[in-house]
This record gives C-alpha cells, sequence and structure tokens, in this order.
C-alpha cells in the first residue's frame, strides 16, 4: 500500500493510505478505534459514483506508523495536510467520521479552506464530547475517565464491550452480525496502545465549538437519532446550529455505526451532496 511521510522538526511518521478511481478527490478519515477499512461500504460506492476516493490510517492505527506521542488534533490535521499536498489534490471533497469529524474542521481552520470543495460529518464528535457547564448535554468527565482506565488496565476487554455498544446491538444478529464485530475488533485490537490512548484524549478534551463558527465550505451534518456513543444532542445538534451553511440529515433509528447499518442510505446521500 502506498504511504506518505508527514516530516516534522522531531519526527517523521508514515501515514498508510489507499487511492482508487478518478475524479474529484474525496478523502475518507475513519473513526476511533478503526482504520481506513471501516470505509469499506462507502468506498466502492464512491468510486463507481465517479469519484477519485482515498482513505487512511490515523497515525498509531491500521498500518499506519505508530509514534509514542502526537496524537492531539494539530498533529493529526498535519497528517491529512500532508496527504493533500503530497497528492497534489484539488478541490478535495472531506468525510470525517466521528473522531474523524475533528481532523476535517481542525484541517479547515488551520490550512484554509480555499482547496476544499465541501465537507461531510457522519456520526461525527463535533463540536465538543465533555459535559461542561454550557455543554449539559456530554459525557461526565467522570465517564471518560473510565474510559481511559478501562483501556490502561484491559483494553482488549474493553474494545469487546466497545463494539457492540457501537451499533446498538442486542445479541440477536441485528443490526449486524457477529462476524462484523469480530472484524471490528480485530481491526482495534491491533492498533498501537499507546495511540488508542492518546487519540481517545483528543476526541474527549477537543472544544471544537469557536472552530465551527469559521467554517464557510458547505457542510453536510448526517447523525443517528438513537446514537448511544456519540449523542446527537452534545454532536449534531449543536454542529448544525454552530456551523455556517450546513445541513442536518437524521437516521431516526441509526446507532453510531451507521456507515455499516445504513450503509446505502449513507452513500447515496453522500452522492446527492458531492454532486
Amino acid at each position: 500500500m502506498p504511504v506518505i511521510q508527514n516530516r516534522t522538526a522531531t519526527q517523521e511518521v508514515g501515514i498508510n493510505y489507499v487511492d482508487y478511481g478518478s475524479g474529484q478527490p474525496v478523502i475518507l478519515i475513519h473513526g476511533w478505534p478503526l482504520s481506513h477499512k471501516a470505509w469499506e461500504k462507502q468506498i466502492a460506492a464512491l468510486v463507481d459514483g465517479g469519484y477519485r476516493v482515498i482513505a487512511y490510517d490515523r497515525r498509531g492505527f491500521g498500518q499506519s506508523d505508530a509514534p509514542w506521542q502526537g496524537y492531539d488534533y494539530d498533529v493529526l490535521a498535519s497528517d491529512l495536510y500532508a496527504l493533500i499536498t503530497q497528492l497534489n489534490l484539488p478541490q478535495v471533497n472531506l468525510v470525517g467520521f466521528s473522531m474523524g469529524g475533528g481532523e476535517v474542521i481542525r484541517y479547515l481552520t488551520r490550512y484554509g479552506q480555499e482547496n476544499i470543495g465541501k465537507i461531510a460529518l457522519v456520526a461525527s464528535i463535533i463540536p465538543l464530547v465533555k459535559q461542561k457547564p454550557d455543554n449539559p448535554d456530554g459525557v461526565p468527565e467522570a465517564g471518560l475517565k473510565d474510559i481511559l482506565q478501562a483501556l490502561e488496565t484491559d483494553r482488549l476487554k474493553f474494545l469487546s464491550n466497545f463494539h457492540p455498544a457501537f451499533y446498538n446491538y442486542k445479541g440477536d444478529g441485528k443490526p449486524i452480525s457477529e462476524q462484523q464485530l469480530e472484524y471490528d475488533f480485530s481491526i482495534s485490537s491491533h492498533a498501537a496502545p499507546q495511540a488508542t490512548i492518546e487519540a481517545a484524549k483528543a476526541w474527549m478534551d477537543t472544544d471544537f465549538r469557536a472552530e465551527c463558527k469559521q467554517i464557510s465550505v458547505p457542510t453536510l451534518i448526517i447523525h443517528g437519532k438513537v446514537d448511544e456513543t456519540v449523542p446527537i444532542a452534545t454532536s449534531a445538534n449543536q454542529a448544525v446550529a454552530l456551523i455556517p451553511n450546513s445541513k442536518l440529515i437524521v437516521y431516526e433509528d441509526a446507532p453510531h455505526g451507521l456507515n455499516i447499518t445504513h450503509a446505502d442510505r449513507l452513500n447515496n446521500d453522500l452522492l446527492a451532496f458531492f454532486k
């Protein structure tokens, strides 16, 4: 698989990516703690729809390099910038799933919006996960600390419980198969343990509310109403109010992992938006 290098004064990190199709480029940015393989159902649909589709592994995940440090959103957005510049991509459409929404917003506010066509935030953590006095619907800090403690104590046990919740899975083979859960676990369990923890801190602690107001490109927000991993009240409902020129589509019965459970609908909505 091809790799781009993000070189800084202190480190050089290889970012693994796949690059399929031709046409206007679409970059897919996966959620935590998975890899570009989470986009399996979207890659084929977008390529067939006439787009050049690039999906990459976040540093520390998939087959990208895993440095010990460097998992805040400034650094993660610099990986996206390196990908866009080294591949010389014009008028890119960006799609961020869950944690990946953070890279999208930080890229736009740090590197500019002139070379970006449109953005889509899918089941995204934008604008803020953590509960605060002015964000009462957020996740209580105690709950976030419990996640970090579980990752440090028994990462694999935590992940085995995390993936069913990703899909609101109740053990009856709906809305996804046991094999899908096993596949997700195989991806997340092979991510670097340190990266898994440090990246979690990034999506837990970063407040994008001020940055959302700076976004000017057309923005599509898609979220599941019954998302138990990133509740819609603290994410999409706030994001659409903060981001100018944005539109929210709510999937009434969708969990967090709607890229799998509602793949056809998501693909159609993305294709219609990018036209």
